[in-house]
């Protein structure tokens, strides 16, 4: 090889070592003046084209020195250019993308994230008080609970449930102790939600709404003093039910085309005439609690023709407390979601009155009703729904788990059956990654921020998840999982499936518009200081903050190119990490895809500009590939969080192992529909040099994540920490449990008769006359053969499926009628 051409590969790998470490100006001004000094010495260019090749980077380097000089020939033209295809953002638009904070998902986005930063949040922990509740109240109202009863029968739950749950505080959970309510953590408020929803999604989503989305949060953040201390006493004692009223008919829940409306007047109310007040109209379905709701909620639209509260006319969505028993209003018939029953259905409202206080924070908040709904989605979509998801994804574990072991073909438990163990592996892999993540964010939210991009990937994949968990639960169980009844484990779970999945934000929107929609945007270090120093109305200011920020980014795709090809060719195993022993592979490894999903998006957005906004299914790639860094990342940070416990690495191994790969294909497909063939080819080259080099969990992994859940151990302890289990084994659960118990000796003690039998010391004949010839023969004793005849007796009812008459009628009363 040449000197020049040894020089040459110098120079290159000296430009990429200058643009990995995010070099200085002034250290890129000295790298390319040693550069042309040297080309002369290797007969690459004369002395004279050196000279030259030295006045232009003289020249080049002062044009970027000088910010004054730089604007006029650079930047004021891109910003022009910039400023063109900027797209134009209607109020609700901008409001969503302003709504909430950017956590750790912004640094997965930036390229470069900061493990120790992650690693040093404190671990999420409940209280003592909320542990108290959690083992005293909860498990009080799982135990009055018979979901079967509340689902088939009542479709609703009992008088004594709702009592029970206004007594005992369920309905005050966020508010805080001086207005008389518990003041849980987000974690505290979730652990509920967990164990609730492993009774009865009836009950879990009863307890969800007026703590998630709904008056209690809206008041809490912007209510009044008055308005505060009026409802949330009421609210906490269970006085009050709230509803909140936003989806409508023909809009659903987008703000822009909402038809609902409310129009500034002058009017009577209360026996007062000339109230200023407001007449509202709405058309709302798909209400949650409305048809128990004492108040409502209510997102419309406001208008001021008279200009009675200020000079604009269209004053924007508003948010307003209306008593369900103001004229008026009017509460519809119930919808049936999924046979789930909780109370849900429609309301209307026509020509209601209603003084301007009763706006949400007061005539001053009026307009400002959807960066409120905004900021407080993120509560719904960060713990209930992500809460809910892990509780049915925790009893499918359990249950599964415990099935497959009891329940048997060609005398060999169906979870020794590699088949089998597969999807058992997706079951207790998935729970593992979902409650990593569930945790992750909750904590998140109790740390102070309100994770709108976070919450967002939570909500989706959570719910996704569970919908893959539940349909894998089904398939071993089989039959005992589709027929209906009181010993069915699944079913109401599996018919509810489609409910999280469509609500707080129906997840195909979720996943191509909102998680990289709105992440591009808010998690990116510069686009929006961009955009906002574009649409800055004072020209020369927003002109050298654009400048600023644009040369800034320059340099950041410069570092990610440099990071993702260097990474892509085997450099990732010199990230620098904490030390993390068997996983700090994990930790260089989701390194390596955050830089190169940081240069790929930068190229994706430079490509495509305002068109990836239509390009929903790359989009939706880019925002998946995002996702799986965050769960991955959750993985991470709950193993260390717990103490690296040595049992749990094999569903480490296969949660990082499923969010390595899918983030990885994601990533390919993205590059492979990019519209410019060219770029696409060149971005796969450089972002995947060695090909793909992530693949799903293996066969032998799968079979160590599946011996997690078949039998009693630490790790399926922790796994499905947070469950109610009935102790009676009148239960589906508390009798897979039993079973389970007493399941190894009394395993033990067959195996000594089949034994006998093949040796022919025993006749072949029925299980009890095995016993009875075993304990008679001296092969067992009396203590064995009764915990072995109290285990058939359990694993007989486990198998067994409900029956009913011809005609489903449960009992003569019922026949009659």
């Amino acid at each position: 090889m040449s000197s020049g051409l040894l020089w040459v590969l110098a120079a290159l790998v000296g430009v990429w070592a200058l643009a990995y470490h995010n070099a200085r100006a002034w250290v890129w001004a000295a790298g390319l003046t040693v550069l042309v000094l040297m080309l002369p010495r290797f007969g690459l260019v004369s002395d004279g084209a050196a000279f030259l090749l030295l006045v232009l980077v003289a020249a080049m380097v002062t044009a970027l020195a000088v910010p004054s000089l730089r604007r006029r020939l650079i930047t004021d033209r891109l910003l022009g250019q910039f400023r063109r295809v900027l797209p134009e953002l209607s109020r609700t638009e901008q409001e969503a993308l302003a709504a909430g904070t950017v956590w750790w998902e912004g640094e997965l986005f930036g390229g470069a994230p900061n493990w120790r930063r992650l690693l040093g949040f404190p671990a999420p922990g409940l209280s003592d008080e909320e542990r108290a509740f959690l083992d005293g109240p909860v498990e009080e109202l799982c135990a009055l609970i018979d979901d079967w009863e509340v689902t088939h029968r009542l479709k609703d739950l009992s008088p004594e449930a709702w009592a029970f749950m206004k007594a005992n505080g369920f309905f005050g959970m966020i508010i805080p102790k001086r207005y008389g309510g518990l003041e849980f953590s987000a974690l505290g408020h979730s652990a509920v939600v967990v164990k609730l929803s492993s009774r009865s999604l009836t009950a879990a989503v009863t307890t969800m709404v007026p703590n998630s989305l709904g008056p209690a949060e809206l008041l809490l953040h912007y209510g009044t003093e008055e308005q505060k201390e009026h409802y949330l006493p009421r609210l906490a004692r269970g006085e009050e039910i709230p509803c909140f009223a936003l989806t409508g008919p023909t809009a659903g829940s987008d703000a822009s085309s909402m038809p609902d409306s409310g129009v500034v007047c002058r009017g009577s109310f209360g026996g007062k005439k000339n109230v200023l007040g407001i007449r509202l109209n709405w058309n709302k379905r798909y209400i949650t609690l409305a048809p128990v709701a004492t108040v409502i909620g209510l997102a419309f639209r406001l208008y001021d023709p008279d200009h009675l509260l200020g000079e604009e006319e269209d004053v924007g969505i508003t948010c307003a407390l209306v008593p369900a028993d103001t004229p008026g209003v009017v509460i519809g018939r119930r919808h049936q979601p999924l046979n789930a029953v909780f109370q849900n259905g429609p309301t209307q409202g026509r020509d209601v009155f209603i003084p301007v206080e009763w706006i949400i924070g007061g005539p001053e908040q009026a307009g400002n009703g959807w960066r409120m709904l905004m900021e407080s989605l993120a509560a719904g979509r960060s713990i209930s729904l992500p809460a809910l998801s892990v509780g049915a994804a925790k009893v499918a574990s359990r249950a599964t788990g415990a099935y497959a072991r009891l329940r048997r073909q060609f005398r060999t438990p169906i979870g020794n059956f590699e088949g089998v163990q597969e999807p058992l592996a997706r079951i207790a892999g998935a729970t593992y990654l979902m409650d990593a993540a569930r945790t992750l964010t909750a904590g998140a939210v109790d740390l102070g921020e309100k994770p709108a991009v976070a919450s967002a990937i939570a909500k989706y994949h959570l719910t996704e998840l569970m919908r893959r968990v539940v349909n894998d639960a089904m398939d071993i169980h089989g039959g005992s999982g589709i027929c209906l009844g009181p010993r069915n484990i699944l079913g109401r779970a599996y018919q509810a499936l489609p409910i999280s999945i469509t609500v707080e934000g129906a997840n195909i929107l979720t996943r191509s518009m909102i998680i990289f929609g709105q992440g591009a945007i808010r998690c990116h270090p510069y686009l929006l200081r961009e955009m906002d120093a574009a649409r800055d109305p004072d020209q020369e200011r927003g002109a050298a903050e654009f400048d600023r920020a644009l040369f800034a980014h320059i340099a950041h795709v410069a570092r990610n190119a440099a990071r993702a090809l260097f990474y892509g060719l085997g450099g990732w195993r010199l990230a620098r990490v904490p030390d993390g022993g068997p996983i700090r592979r994990y930790f260089q490894q989701f390194t390596r895809l955050s830089a190169a999903y940081a240069f790929l998006a930068d190229v994706a957005i430079l490509s495509m500009g305002g068109d990836l906004k239509r390009r929903e299914r790359l989009s939706a790639r880019l925002g998946d590939v995002l996702s799986y860094l965050y769960l991955g990342s959750a993985v991470l940070k709950r193993f260390v969080d717990q103490g690296r416990p040595a049992s749990d690495l094999p569903m480490v191994h296969w949660a990082c192992a499923h969010s390595l790969a899918r983030a990885e294909k994601r990533m390919i497909e993205t590059v492979v529909n990019l519209p410019m063939r060219g770029l696409s080819r060149l971005l796969r080259g450089w972002l995947f040099p060695a090909g793909r080099t992530f693949h799903r969990p293996g066969d032998r992994l799968d079979a160590e994540v599946a011996a997690a859940i078949l039998g009693f151990s630490g790790r399926r302890t922790r796994l499905t920490e947070g469950l109610y289990i009935p102790d009676s084994p009148d239960s589906p659960l508390g009798r897979l449990e039993a079973a389970l118990t007493i399941a190894g000796s009394a395993e033990e003690t067959d195996k000594k008769l089949r034994k006998a039998v093949r040796e022919q010391r025993i006749e072949k004949g029925d299980e009890e006359a095995e016993i009875a010839a075993g304990v008679e023969q001296g092969l067992i004793s009396e203590e064995q053969a009764a915990q072995l005849r109290e285990f058939h007796a359990l694993v007989w009812e486990i198998i067994q499926v409900d029956d009913f008459p011809a005609d489903f009628a449960e009992d003569e009363e019922e026949a009659a009628a």
